[in-house]
């Protein structure tokens, strides 16, 4: 029975592992992950009953300097998240150099006055003890963390350590999602991001930044009936995105496909088309219009 709740958001520069380490926490896939910056875009909750606490994660946006509207709301993500829940997780790459972005969000985190754990990942990088040693030194005279626990999300090497951790830190209340969810995503959102993550894969350099998914046609019955439109702001990158006699276009359907027949656990008809909204990002309208507002 559960008894006991905490909320922990997740923060960090873009690449950290912020949502590697989510889907890690979560055992399931809740959030999409890409090599590339800036792959999450908006908060993502991840639900997590273990013994008697039900523990609840909120991914957020890699702290970066906005260039767009887009972007003013991604940090404005960050910083509302941040404040709003019982302990921040601050996760780290074993680097002994304490950048903008970490100096940004420790600042914040002293702010808000709130418990936070520093996580230091991707430590199956680190060839001496001493290297590890250097950046939890460089962390602990910065702020004072509740703890600080190195990490591999990748291949969750200590994330059992960490769940145990933030087990104690949960405090005695009435758990807030039903047991069988583990994510607060709406099915549409979770289409959309299916396809931008497979776009995300496909795609080389600033392309998939450009790109919006709006879900047009999701009919779920004995066979899953989904339609999506992708925007692009040049008509360049629609012929990319397209690729030569629809190759590409194939190639993003088929793998989005695929992943959206496990989640739903039926056959999916998939059809994507290709639209051009010249300069989306920089459009307040716009940038509202596919999802992205903080009201």
């Amino acid at each position: 029975m559960i008894t006991k709740t905490g909320i922990f958001s997740i923060v960090g520069r873009p690449n950290a592992g912020k949502s590697t380490l989510l889907n890690a926490l979560c055992k399931s896939k809740v959030s999409i992950v890409s090599s590339k910056p800036q792959t999450t875009r908006t908060r993502i909750t991840g639900i997590v009953n273990s013994d008697d606490c039900q523990l609840v994660f909120i991914d957020t946006p890699g702290l970066h300097k906005a260039r767009n509207r887009l972007g003013d709301f991604m940090t404005k993500v960050i910083e509302d998240t941040v404040a709003d829940v019982d302990a921040a997780i601050l996760i780290v790459e074993p680097v002994a150099r304490i950048g903008i972005p970490e100096q940004k969000l420790i600042e914040k985190i002293k702010a808000e006055k709130i418990p936070a754990i520093l996580v230091i990942n991707k430590i199956d990088t680190i060839k001496e003890k001493e290297d590890l040693l250097a950046v939890i030194q460089l962390y602990s005279e910065a702020c004072r963390f509740e703890n600080i626990i190195p990490i591999s999300a990748s291949k969750r090497d200590g994330v059992d350590r960490l769940l145990d951790v933030l087990k104690g830190m949960c405090i005695e209340s009435p758990q807030l999602y039903p047991d069988d969810m583990k994510s607060d995503q709406p099915a549409r959102q979770v289409a959309a991001e299916t396809i931008r993550e497979k776009l995300l894969l496909c795609l080389d350099k600033e392309i998939p930044h450009g790109i919006a998914i709006e879900i047009e046609q999701y009919d779920i019955g004995e066979l899953a009936e989904i339609s999506a439109v992708i925007y692009c702001e040049r008509t360049s990158h629609k012929g990319i995105i397209i690729g030569k006699k629809g190759e590409m276009l194939k190639k993003v359907g088929a793998l989005a496909r695929k992943d959206m027949e496990r989640y739903l656990d039926k056959k999916v008809f998939l059809q994507l088309w290709v639209k051009v909204k010249e300069d989306w990002r920089n459009n307040p309208a716009q940038v509202r219009n596919f999802g992205y507002y903080n009201d």
